[in-house]
């Protein structure tokens, strides 16, 4: 049986770190072309399409996003631009040539107003610039009318990058104490098992259209949570204060409530998805 080619767009992020880590384990089935802004503009329409015709692409997994949610506010067309106007040209480049496409998205598409866990089908409400900006990314997908699969997820972290684990293992060496919102509830993501799922999803795209999937590790907690298991298993002595929103002031809304229903997605790529402690105890050790 003859490889596809996938195209994975912001290769040097989290995400895209952790799709080159396990792609020796699919490469029996596809051939991958990795870039980054570097070497493939998504702003660029005819871009996407010189480098999806010269490489014979079959798949574009979009891993690249403008995910600075405070700086979103400020930089609302820049925002806009990486998050809706490039996702519409990859989507349209999709259409065009027959290619199916995996389309990373985000929680901040809702309200976080539910106390209930979000399902697919659930009315997106974002609050934030960068919600916005990634649910009209998501309209574009949906109007352009190609083959696509958009994964929604939330609190991502992975040895990659910069992030909340990372952070918090910085200060916790450096300070006694910090303060961390106890009042915003949702489901951290480690980007190695976001990956996994990519992948496996790869044998379950829709035939015609968008289907919508969520994906996040097993279990709920708080930032504050989040934050105190990572200095327990961090073996750090800073005391971890659990503050509420009002006392945190940022920029951008964040949703309260944002756990996911996995459901849909445990059904479809039969993943047995780690529990979040799980996934965070593994990075934890690998990056001490």
């Amino acid at each position: 049986m003859k490889r596809q080619n996938i195209l994975v767009t912001g290769a040097n992020g989290q995400l895209g770190s952790c799709l080159r880590d396990l792609a020796a384990d699919f490469q029996d089935k596809y051939n991958f072309y990795y870039t980054d802004v570097a070497e493939l503009d998504i702003t660029d329409a005819e871009a996407i399409e010189r480098f999806v015709i010269d490489n014979g692409i079959n798949i574009i997994i979009n891993a690249a996003a403008y995910t600075a949610v405070d700086k979103a506010e400020d930089d609302e067309e820049n925002a806009y631009r990486i998050n809706c106007t490039a996702v519409g040209n990859l989507a349209k480049v999709a259409k065009t040539h027959g290619l199916a496409l995996v389309h990373i998205s985000t929680d901040y598409v809702f309200s976080g107003e539910l106390a209930t866990p979000y399902v697919e089908t659930d009315t997106p409400a974002p609050k934030s610039v960068y919600g916005r900006t990634k649910l009209a990314g998501e309209r574009a997908i949906v109007e352009s009318g190609c083959q696509a699969v958009v994964i929604r997820t939330s609190w991502l972290y992975s040895e990659y990058g910069n992030n909340f684990v990372k952070t918090m293992l910085r200060l916790g060496r450096e300070k006694e104490s910090i303060r961390v919102v106890c009042d915003q509830i949702g489901g951290p993501t480690y980007a190695g098992d976001l990956a996994k799922a990519v992948f496996l999803m790869l044998a379950h795209l829709p035939t015609a259209g968008t289907a919508f999937y969520h994906f996040a590790n097993e279990g709920v907690c708080s930032w504050f949570d989040f934050a105190k298991a990572i200095m327990e298993m961090g073996g750090l002595d800073c005391r971890v204060e659990a503050i509420p929103t009002s006392e945190y002031p940022a920029k951008a809304h964040r949703p309260a409530f944002s756990a996911f229903n996995l459901g849909k997605t445990k059904g479809t790529i039969r993943m047995d998805i780690p529990y979040w402690r799980d996934s965070l105890r593994m990075i934890i050790n690998k990056l001490q």
